[in-house]
């Protein structure tokens, strides 16, 4: 601020040496002596100067460590529990068609009828045969009982009656012969109706009324699926396999056993399904032409919503991390150069700090990398922050994934 000149004793006088006898030059010596006053005082007047504006307003959290899911997601395509091809086991013509297309059967329900009379011809000449060969051992069994006493009388040979009891034997075969021919028939004419091997639901014929359909060719009829329950099939990167393996054996991931591992699954439209299935295997060997390991999936299906060979994407609940790291969503700014967020340091200095981002839960990013407990991150007023710049910093409300973002996350993955 400029300082200001006192007035000297000669200027003082002109205010106040002023006689009645001179009024005309008193005027001018007033005037002029306001003159000389007012323009020291004028510098005097300078505004001071502009301050700086303060530090802008934004809310943090506190970075915590808190036990979280270590989710995996994988895509996957549905699989049915059991797959039946029914196929014909003999020769002849279709008949009729005894059962709905898709529509769940029985096992053991009935589903074609093939023209038995061919079959049951054979039958009945099988059958014809035995009586025969039933009638030759009764015959040869009497020629036996009856030489066994002349044998003993020395009125016959025992040459012949060595030859009836060979006779005998070879009735007794031919009646065992027929009798497995019989059975053989028997069984040709049961697979003339054509029955589901297995429960589910049976897909669309392919064969109508009048097809001709051969055992030796195996003619493909239908097609049954067992889908309640259903398996998802997933593949997993050996090196990804190979990290969860590492962090098992240091202790930072705990895995349970295979079959008490959830996993849930979201449909091709984005949305989750309802049912919450469990690992039920996982293939100890890597293939060599995709360097995957194989993981299955199994799901209760009981609205048959879930159709074999759907898209799936499959989120594992492979063990928890003790000490993991989630921040709220609207925290990180994801380039693609990658992910960003505005740390406040020392002295209240902001920083932008990249890090690495795991799976999005629910309204919390995992963070594997960047950050640690206890720093201050960003989550509202980011517009207003610069890097470099001071801020004042408050605390976020307690509310929501801001407030306690791990537990958020934990119950979050709890849900199918």
């Amino acid at each position: 601020m400029p300082k200001c000149t006192p007035r000297s004793p000669a200027t003082r006088g002109l205010s106040i040496g002023v006689r009645p006898s001179h009024a005309r030059s008193s005027a001018r010596s007033i005037a002029l002596a306001l003159l000389v006053f007012v323009l020291p005082l004028s510098g005097c007047s300078k505004p001071a100067a502009q301050q700086a504006p303060p530090p802008p307003e934004v809310e943090v959290i506190t970075v915590t460590t808190a036990p979280i899911v270590n989710l995996i997601e994988l895509p996957g395509r549905l699989q049915a529990v059991r797959t039946s091809e029914v196929r014909a086991r003999v020769d002849g013509i279709v008949e009729r068609r005894l059962y709905t297309e898709g529509t769940d059967v029985k096992e053991g329900q009935p589903l074609f009828q093939i023209d038995p009379r061919q079959l049951r011809a054979q039958l009945n000449a099988a059958e014809a045969s035995l009586a025969r060969a039933q009638a030759t051992e009764s015959n040869a069994e009497q020629d036996v009982n009856r030489y066994k006493g002349l044998v003993a009388q020395k009125a016959l040979s025992q040459q012949e009656y060595d030859a009836a009891v060979a006779r005998l034997r070879t009735a007794q075969a031919d009646v065992a012969q027929t009798q497995a021919q019989i059975s053989a028939a028997r069984l040709s004419l049961s697979y003339t109706t054509v029955t589901a091997p297995i429960a589910g639901r049976a897909g669309r014929a392919e064969v109508t009324e009048g097809a001709l359909v051969s055992a030796a060719g195996a003619t493909l009829m239908t097609t049954i699926e067992q889908i309640d329950p259903i398996y998802a099939n997933f593949s997993q990167s050996s090196s990804d396999v190979l990290k969860l393996r590492e962090k098992i054996n240091a202790g930072s991931v705990r895995v349970p056993t295979l079959r008490n591992v959830p996993v849930s699954l979201v449909l091709e439209d984005g949305t989750s399904y309802p049912h919450q299935g469990h690992l039920d295997f996982f293939d100890l060997s890597i293939d060599e032409a995709t360097g995957t390991a194989a993981l299955r999936a199994e799901f209760p299906n009981p609205e048959r919503s879930l159709l074999p060979g759907q898209f799936v994407r499959a989120r594992i609940a492979a063990g928890t991390e003790p000490n993991g790291l989630l921040i709220p969503q609207r925290a990180v700014t994801v380039t693609p150069q990658g992910a960003n967020v505005m740390v406040v340091g020392a002295k209240d200095i902001v920083e932008a700090r990249p890090v690495k981002v795991g799976p999005l839960e629910g309204g919390s990013w995992v963070i594997l990398d960047g950050l640690k407990a206890g720093e201050r991150v960003i989550v509202d007023g980011l517009q207003k922050a610069q890097p470099g710049q001071p801020v004042r910093p408050v605390a976020a409300p307690a509310n929501g994934a801001a407030a306690n973002p791990a537990a958020n996350a934990g119950a979050d993955s709890a849900k199918p």
